[in-house]
């Protein structure tokens, strides 16, 4: 923005302004952008993050790892994905993630600034390591913010990956500038979201947002962190495979049973395949996930009000049914006045959001060191 605009933002006096804004062109962390727009007598300069700083992001997922090179502004140069299970333990899956930062960073060279990390389990944002993640074994504790620090020598952020993925839609996706919110990722775990004010909220320990070990029956299936009638041991992605073996074996769906045929196992994917297919049973079970998940999330609109859902992640893959049954859900369950205008929609950025909202998660770090 303009020297004038960034002064009435930052409420400064041009003198104590012009000063700060030197102190960072010696730094190298601004540029000049050019004249800016008339607004009547001398114009003002334009000014910019340096166009050659680097930001990395990382996606730590179950099944998978995105690494990808962003600029200042969090706009996405280079995005590379590749599966990695995570259950092969941190020292295994850090080395692919550094492999990967040093192919994104070689294709786009600068001045690296920060990175940013989210990993799929509860997280200690102040330490930057896991807790207890119950789909992490051999992660508990481990300091992985010292270790990609140490390694690259730069400031690094970690952050559960739906806190990510709801910054990255916040900033550019479809709940853009939106001030509260909630973003619900579905993926091998279900997990929340939640800005407010701008900003995600973490809660005391950084639990918040941990819905899918919310119990929502007393006698249901086994979850994995330990306790029974979780929402993940429905409709996590885990759950949806198990329950789909369940149907082809037992002869209710004639689509999952021949794509079970054909390639020995099932996952969640396959259900939403079948489903569009026509199959009747792989539709109910879409229809059943998304009821229980809409109930919880009608619990969440009545006790925050947020301006937006926003559903990602890889079983949001099974689409407008799924979104269908959210919606009923939550409409029917959630006061009027909070559902009047609440947008209930899908993620359009896909496997983006996660790194561009470490992106933004790595920026306020090394800004708020540098300041």
């Amino acid at each position: 923005m303009s020297r004038v605009e960034l002064g009435e933002r930052l409420e400064l006096p041009r003198a104590r302004l012009t000063a700060e804004v030197s102190r960072l062109a010696e730094a190298g962390m601004v540029e000049s952008g050019g004249p800016a727009a008339s607004r009547g007598g001398r114009r003002s300069t334009l000014v910019r993050l340096a166009s050659d700083l680097r930001l990395l992001a990382v996606d730590i997922g179950a099944t998978s790892v995105g690494v990808a090179v962003t600029g200042p502004r969090c706009d996405v140069l280079a995005h590379v994905v590749e599966d990695c299970d995570v259950r092969t333990g941190p020292v295994a899956v850090l080395e692919r993630v550094a492999a990967l930062a040093d192919v994104v960073l070689g294709s786009n060279p600068g001045r690296l600034l920060a990175a940013g990390v989210g990993l799929p389990g509860p997280v200690s944002f102040r330490e930057g390591l896991p807790v207890a993640p119950p789909i992490m074994p051999g992660w508990d504790r481990f300091p992985v913010r010292d270790q990609l620090a140490s390694r690259w020598r730069r400031p690094v952020a970690v952050d559960n990956d739906v806190n990510a993925m709801a910054m990255g839609e916040r900033h550019a996706g479809v709940a853009q500038s939106l001030d509260e919110l909630i973003f619900v990722k579905i993926g091998t775990g279900i997990g929340c979201g939640i800005v407010l004010g701008g900003r995600v909220y973490r809660g005391v320990a950084g639990t918040a947002g941990d819905i899918g070990h919310v119990r929502i029956d007393e006698y249901g299936p086994a979850c994995a962190c330990g306790e029974v009638g979780c929402l993940e041991a429905y409709f996590g992605g885990a759950a949806l495979a198990r329950d789909a073996l369940t149907l082809a074996r037992s002869g209710r769906s004639v689509r999952l049973a021949e794509l079970l045929e054909e390639r020995g196992s099932l996952t969640a994917q396959d259900v939403g395949a079948a489903a569009g297919a026509g199959d009747f049973a792989a539709v109910n079970l879409i229809r059943e996930g998304g009821r229980r998940l809409g109930q919880v999330i009608a619990s969440l609109v009545s006790f925050i009000n947020p301006g937006m859902v926003v559903i990602g992640g890889g079983v949001a893959g099974l689409g407008h049914q799924l979104l269908a049954e959210v919606r009923s859900a939550v409409y029917r369950r959630s006061l009027p006045l909070a559902t009047g205008n609440l947008p209930i929609v899908l993620s359009e950025l896909g496997d983006q959001a996660a790194v561009i909202g470490a992106a933004w998660s790595a920026s306020e770090r090394a800004f708020a060191l540098t300041h």
